[in-house]
């Protein structure tokens, strides 16, 4: 059956489940969640009622594997689904992917990074408890990865420590920006195992799910950002915090390998920006027909300057529609060169373009586009976040795109 919309990924070739889970997303973000956004971003406040939505949709579950009870969708499905998301309201769509990416990266990731036979069948032990609380209760699941240090960027061990004891781990530290701070059931904590010889390891990263309601765990700082304001992304604190083995939501050691093995996995925040780019194009084109609801219907359409503009963003659009496609599909563990670089251009032009095209947007509709009854200047402050994201900011981007064009694994200037 085809779509009767154009989703924000374009027209394609996609199979019936991708269809339907595209017009489920699509419903759910026209008819709920487009109507909320300007609460969330006015109040700084987490979309829980969105939350609802997904979890009656079973969209919680959307990177569960069917052998779980989930949906058992693969990587460019979620992507196709988070930018539809990302199309009616960003800080949905991004925090819903941190939620994701936690069922994602111990589900269809996980099966690609290798392990030896014990640490198989401890991880899928361990993932039918995590898989069971997601499809059976609900259970939402964030996914704090900053410090404030170069932990987060991949360049040294995370500060966070776990150390082991009696039935399960220690955790201290702290995470900031951490999307989903009190309205998350557990936080998938990437931290490093405390060996107490004083030297930690990235090899050593332990990803650990701790309850929401854990003693010793602390949310804590304001929240008053520029912009995607509902992701509520305020400061964890961990002291002394006690979690079972249960709670391990890779073996020890996997996800190092998994950084290594699949850096498609840090691509996952692109599917949202796409959506808010596709957004602020929709907006234009609509206000220049003088079709916004609510608004008089006078059509700005007949100006060469403004066609123009639509024009560029179109073409904009399309280049990064394009290049999106493509590399959620390459997205496979070990990439060859080429596809790395394609995914690391992609991630670039989505985050970069997003904010491109909502600049142009601004412009072309005019002063009524600042006015906080539309949209527009709520997607011109999320998209500008897009760039700044740990841990494929745009500057990382760069210097990892022409450090490993120029030299080979081991290579080195005398």
């Amino acid at each position: 059956m085809p779509l009767d919309f154009v989703p924000a990924v374009g027209e394609a070739d996609f199979t019936d489940d991708q269809v339907r889970l595209l017009t489920l997303a699509n419903r759910l973000g026209r008819e709920r969640f487009a109507p909320r956004a300007a609460q969330w971003d006015r109040e700084a406040s987490f979309p829980f009622a969105n939350y609802d939505d997904l979890r009656e949709a079973g969209l919680l579950a959307l990177c569960v594997p069917k052998a779980f009870g989930g949906e058992g969708a693969d990587f460019a499905t979620y992507c196709m689904i988070g930018a539809e998301i990302g199309r009616f309201c960003g800080a949905t769509a991004l925090t819903y992917n941190m939620h994701i990416c936690s069922t994602m990266w111990t589900g269809m990731l996980a099966d690609g990074i290798a392990m030896t036979d014990a640490q198989r069948a401890e991880h899928a032990a361990r993932r039918e408890l995590h898989f069971a609380r997601v499809v059976k209760d609900g259970a939402v699941y964030a996914q704090p990865f900053s410090e404030g240090s170069a932990a987060a960027a991949g360049k040294a061990p995370f500060g966070t420590t776990a150390r082991k004891v009696d039935g399960g781990w220690l955790l201290n530290g702290r995470k900031i920006f951490a999307s989903l701070s009190g309205a998350a059931d557990y936080y998938g904590i990437l931290c490093t195992e405390d060996r107490g010889d004083h030297h930690p390891d990235m090899r050593d990263t332990l990803y650990i799910a701790v309850p929401g309601k854990a003693e010793g765990l602390t949310v804590t700082g304001d929240w008053d950002p520029m912009g995607m304001r509902g992701t509520v992304s305020r400061t964890l604190l961990l002291k002394d915090v006690f979690v079972p083995d249960d709670e391990q939501l890779m073996p020890r050691g996997v996800y190092y390998k998994a950084a290594q093995t699949w850096p498609a996995m840090f691509f996952t925040l692109s599917p949202t920006y796409l959506g808010v780019a596709q957004a602020a194009y929709d907006f234009t084109v609509q206000y220049l027909r003088g079709e916004v609801p609510g608004q008089p219907p006078v059509k700005r359409r007949m100006y060469p300057t403004k066609q123009i503009a639509v024009a560029q963003m179109r073409i904009q659009l399309e280049s990064m529609r394009s290049l999106f496609w493509r590399v959620i599909h390459e997205a496979r563990p070990n990439p060859t060169k080429d596809q790395r670089m394609r995914l690391y251009a992609a991630h670039y032009a989505v985050m970069e373009g997003a904010n491109d095209i909502a600049r142009l947007a601004i412009r072309t509709c005019g002063g009524q586009s600042m006015l906080k009854d539309l949209p527009l200047e709520r997607l011109y402050r999320d998209s500008r976040c897009g760039a700044l994201m740990l841990p494929w900011t745009a500057e990382l981007i760069l210097d990892r795109m022409g450090r490993e064009t120029l030299y080979e694994p081991g290579e080195r200037d005398e």
